[in-house]
């Protein structure tokens, strides 16, 4: 017989309560305590989870476009401060600020610093703004691309004719001129590695911008934008370091024989008033790679609680201290060094022409090779847009990413035609100032006009009068800028030679 044994029963606990309900009949059950039966708790705490992942996180902005995803400025979006920095550095500091010193031959020591000083500080607040104006609304749309954001401004037909030139040029003109350089400068340091006694044959500087193209296009297949953050590293420390050993050397050696500090004499009024004008271009043109800065922020990612305004302005300020640490020590030691006897080039051309016999060949070498490797990687980033353009296309028509074959043939296309451009047009140098001018709008001027339309400050603020302002005065110094060197190039003439190339200087 097999005996069950039971459990007795708990012993019952003394139960507490307020006097008034020792003796009140239990309450019904309410729906709030059913929520904290076994059933319901995982979804109660599922929703504090996610309640929480929101509030800690933010909502995460998305693409207006999911094909954006496949294009090289969107592709990725895992860039942070110093991938901002390495990039503004890269693209706001190169071979234009060692013509800063020509300019100020035309300009005078009073007015050049005058001028370059304002110029850095309106393209710094210009810079500001394009910042915030990527995403003006915190969870909305991100402006990524220059082109956007114009077109958005002014519309599809008037952005482009306002803003496609100018972008373009200082994309595309950007790296045919760095072509120019970069190559005239591999024909430099072969000379200095080859020697006075050198009996081989040099490559002609055809040939040299050939190669200088070559060894671009195959850095330039790298995917996208964040994926160069390492190559843009390298051209930040080149330029840095090469501007540094240039003005050091010129400073070093002492000014040379026959300096003289005054502006530079003309003939008549006319051409010191082309001679003013161009030196205004020069440093309007040493200020570029605003047409950059909204796809470097577009590679970062933003949230409510941590949008990309704040990363992004932390590589700015940093980028562009350096930048001024750069450009100031070149434009004023090259100067004080040259003065009036500065060659058109500028101070890279001085070091050449004064101080080749009596600087080691080692040092010069050594900041030659800086320079190559600075245009090398400079030129990838203004190339990215064009990039990003030329894919777009096919992204948008096909509505399917863009073949690794397909790309690598755009990039080879956009090198051949830079190059083609620099072997026919060999006198781009001299239209610095011409440039200068036409590009001057997409720094000073058109971030204020985009930010007045954008974020629609009261009228007679502070802010909507700064930046009517300042819009009005870069669109007429623009002007002024672009008919002044137009009406130099035809009293002085222009030296074209197409499919000439001179030797660089």
């Amino acid at each position: 017989m097999t005996s069950e044994v039971q459990s007795a029963p708990p012993t019952p606990r003394p139960v507490s309560a307020p006097p008034s309900q020792m003796h009140s009949p239990a309450p019904s059950r309410s729906p709030l305590r059913a929520m904290a039966s076994p059933l319901a708790s995982p979804v109660k705490k599922a929703v504090a989870s996610v309640r929480g992942y929101l509030e800690e996180v933010g909502h995460i902005t998305k693409l207006a476009d999911p094909r954006d995803a496949w294009l090289p400025i969107t592709a990725s979006r895992s860039g942070n401060a110093y991938y901002a920095a390495f990039h503004n550095l890269s693209s706001g500091v190169g071979f234009q600020a060692l013509v800063l010193p020509a300019a100020f031959a035309s300009l005078g020591w009073t007015w050049a610093i005058v001028c370059l000083t304002v110029a850095f500080a309106w393209q710094l607040y210009t810079l500001r703004l394009l910042v915030n104006l990527h995403e003006p609304v915190a969870g909305g749309t991100r402006y990524s691309r220059y082109m956007h954001l114009a077109t958005t401004v002014f519309g599809e037909r008037w952005g482009k004719i306002l803003a496609l030139l100018p972008t373009m040029y200082l994309s595309a003109g950007t790296c045919t001129a760095l072509i120019i350089v970069g190559g005239g400068s591999m024909k430099i340091l072969f000379s200095i590695a080859c020697g006075p006694a050198c009996v081989a044959r040099p490559p002609t500087m055809v040939e040299w911008y050939v190669v200088f193209v070559c060894v671009a296009v195959v850095l330039s297949q790298l995917p996208n934008l964040n994926s160069i953050a390492g190559v843009s590293l390298v051209g930040a420390t080149a330029a840095v370091g090469y501007c540094t050993m240039i003005w050091v050397i010129s400073v070093t050696k002492g000014r040379v024989a026959g300096v003289s500090y005054d502006p530079v004499k003309a003939s008549s009024d006319v051409d010191r008033t082309i001679a003013v004008l161009n030196g205004l271009g020069i440093i309007a043109f040493a200020f570029r790679g605003h047409n950059l800065v909204l796809e470097i922020q577009g590679t970062m990612p933003s949230t409510l609680k941590h949008p990309s305004h704040v990363p992004m302005w932390k590589g700015v300020k940093f980028a562009y201290l350096v930048v001024a640490l750069c450009l100031y020590p070149v434009a004023i030691g090259g100067f004080w060094a040259y003065g009036n006897q500065i060659p058109p080039n500028g101070i890279l051309s001085a070091l050449y022409k004064f101080h080749s016999r009596d600087v080691s060949r080692l040092v010069i070498g050594l900041a030659t090779l800086l320079v190559i490797v600075n245009c090398l990687t400079t030129f990838q980033i203004y190339a990215m847009p064009v990039f990003d353009n030329m894919e777009a296309g096919y992204v948008h028509k096909k509505n399917r990413p863009c073949p690794w074959w397909l790309r690598a043939g755009f990039r080879a296309l956009f090198g051949a035609v830079n190059l083609l451009i620099a072997v026919a047009l060999p006198f781009l140098s001299e239209l610095a100032g011409l440039l200068g001018g036409i590009s001057l709008p997409v720094t000073l001027a058109y971030p204020c006009f985009m930010w007045l339309a954008i974020m629609k400050p009261g009228r007679g603020t502070a802010m909507w009068c700064v930046n009517w302002a300042l819009g009005c005065l870069g669109m007429g110094l623009s002007f002024v800028l672009i008919v002044g060197n137009l009406w130099g190039l035809v009293a002085t003439g222009l030296h074209v030679q197409f499919f000439k190339p001179a030797e660089f200087q």
